[in-house]
């Protein structure tokens, strides 16, 4: 179903305050859209986003929305048969369209599309790049499953290159999910982008709810590859094994590896950065803040795409030394009695992993407890409880909220002993949190949700 950009004049999104449809509203304000739209659960952050750019927003999806007459329902992928509001838009015939295909055909068209792909590190990665080409002068587009620091907002329309003031940057970078599209459309997101240049960072087995193996994503992921043009630029993880199989598939691209032998590398380490290989030589050093290897190979990528679109790598790594992290991501909620409080969005085992590493690498022996909430689709359904342990081994404590989990969490952790332990009630956990905290210690809250608020929580407990 194709519309003509200026003839649509009001859109209502159905599920609009995932990062993702809340993106999509905000480009099409910008775009001259009058947007209004719906959710289960209308909240903060994403709501007061909406709501300063003057979007209206309507709690539920009850029929009576009907009455907003819009030309056109842009629908999340969180909707679903039996939603009261779809099944009446699909009784009446009306005209609606996925989140992913509206982007497409309104917005990417005739864009340089920049997408970010892979299972960790895409809104970290997808940042980077937007930041790069920013710093650039380019002034890219961007649609961001987060709210990157340096931005202040998680999408945008493409606006005035420095270099040609009363023009319109060509380039869009945009976070590019393997999730799937919406109920009619089983397709993962990012295979309607048609990016030109196509980071592909990391491919592991999540989405249990979404796919039944690691070969079904990797299928996505070809799908992706086989829309990247000959003249285009594909930036691979060559530390990936599954990746390998991707591109084994076939690949009519070019492509440039980072992390591996050959390629984009890091190269000697400080406290404060680390030195950027090219094919063995260095390009420059990189002082940061940021955290763990993970992000080092975030960085390459970001860098490799950059230079695609004509950003010298000095340029880019001068960029990164004033990058500031995406919300949700190591973000110091604040310190109390000498205890400091993290929030991160890690919900994966590998991503847990990287994060207590990460952070063991910036506090060194300093205790760090860990406090994580498995409430993905993925975890809840327990496909990967047995790599939770592994995930945690460098953390010093473990608290685990485990209520309304199909599986039993205590057993899960269990190969950590004494001191791994599951709370079925928030306030318990917050309690023995705080009465194992000591002045000095870390507590890295890890969960993909609000978490019922428990970094406030925390922090108030904590206050002498």
């Amino acid at each position: 179903m194709r519309f003509n950009f200026w003839l649509i004049m009001h859109i209502h999104i159905l599920g609009i305050c995932g990062t993702f449809m809340g993106g999509i509203a905000v480009i099409a304000k910008q775009a001259g859209f009058r947007v209004t739209g719906c959710d289960a659960n209308v909240y903060p952050p994403m709501s007061t986003q909406l709501e300063a750019q003057g979007i209206e927003l309507i709690q539920g999806f009850g029929v009576e929305q009907l009455e907003l007459k819009p030309d056109v329902f842009v629908i999340g992928n969180v909707v679903t048969r039996s939603n009261p509001l779809m099944e009446e838009i699909l009784n009446r015939g009306l005209p609606y369209i996925s989140g992913p295909q509206w982007l497409a055909e309104q917005v990417l068209q005739d864009k340089w599309v920049l997408a970010v792909a892979g299972t960790h590190g895409k809104t970290t990665t997808t940042s980077m790049l937007a930041w790069i080409l920013e710093y650039a002068g380019l002034a890219p587009g961007f649609l961001i499953g987060g709210i990157p620091e340096n931005f202040g907002l998680s999408a945008r329309l493409p606006g005035a290159p420095r270099q040609e003031p009363s023009g319109k940057s060509p380039f869009f970078v945009i976070e590019a999910d393997e999730y799937d599209t919406a109920f009619f459309d089983k397709r993962s997101k990012f295979v309607h982008y048609h990016p030109r240049t196509a980071i592909l960072n990391n491919l592991e087995f999540d989405h249990a709810d979404i796919f039944p193996d690691l070969q079904a994503i990797e299928t996505q992921f070809h799908h992706l590859v086989r829309t990247v043009p000959g003249q285009g630029l594909i930036v691979a993880n060559g530390r990936e094994q599954s990746m390998d199989r991707v591109l084994q598939r076939g690949c009519w691209t070019p492509v440039e590896r980072f992390g591996g032998d050959s390629g984009w590398g890091i190269g000697a380490t400080y406290d404060d950065g680390f030195e950027v290989l090219l094919n063995g030589k260095s390009q420059g050093r990189l002082r940061w803040e940021m955290l763990g290897t993970h992000n080092q190979l975030n960085a390459l990528a970001a860098l490799a795409a950059a230079r695609h679109v004509g950003v010298a790598v000095e340029t880019g790594i001068a960029a990164l030394a004033e990058f500031k992290n995406v919300k949700r991501r190591m973000e110091v909620r604040g310190v109390e009695n000498g205890v400091t409080v993290y929030d991160d969005f890690a919900h994966h085992p590998t991503a847990i992993r990287t994060t207590v590493d990460g952070l063991r690498r910036k506090v060194g022996s300093a205790r760090i407890l860990a406090v994580l909430e498995p409430r993905s689709n993925t975890m809840k359904l327990g496909t990967m409880k047995q790599q939770l342990p592994d995930s945690l081994t460098d953390a010093d404590r473990v608290f685990c909220f485990g209520a309304n989990l199909g599986w039993d969490a205590a057993d899960a952790l269990a190969p950590l002993g004494d001191k791994a332990a599951s709370f079925d009630y928030l306030d318990t956990l917050v309690e023995a949190v705080c009465a194992a905290a000591q002045p000095g210690d870390h507590v890295l809250v890890m969960s993909n949700g609000g978490f019922g608020g428990v970094h406030g929580k925390l922090l108030q407990r904590l206050k002498p």
